[in-house]
């Protein structure tokens, strides 16, 4: 437990991000997973719309460093590796 006001405060707010970049996390996991859905699904023009959502989130995420730049750059290049296999 803290034991001063600024530990308190600290984990006050620890607490408070946690919860906030949870939400995000979540939002970028939803995204690639409708991604994914409709390249199952085999709709190259639906899966391109919704890829450019996602790319929009995945970005988002990316610069208020929830996840790697880099993790977010493989993230889009895999989804759009595999759209394009969509019409091969």
């Amino acid at each position: 437990m803290a034991n001063t006001a600024q530990a308190r405060k600290r984990a006050r707010q620890s607490v408070a991000r946690n919860k906030h970049n949870s939400s995000l996390r979540s939002l970028l996991r939803t995204s690639v997973k409708r991604v994914r859905q409709a390249i199952a699904a085999g709709d190259q023009a639906a899966a391109n719309e919704v890829f450019a959502k996602a790319t929009s989130v995945i970005d988002r995420v990316a610069d208020k460093k929830i996840i790697h730049k880099n993790k977010a750059a493989r993230h889009k290049s895999r989804l759009s590796a595999a759209i394009r296999a969509i019409s091969a």
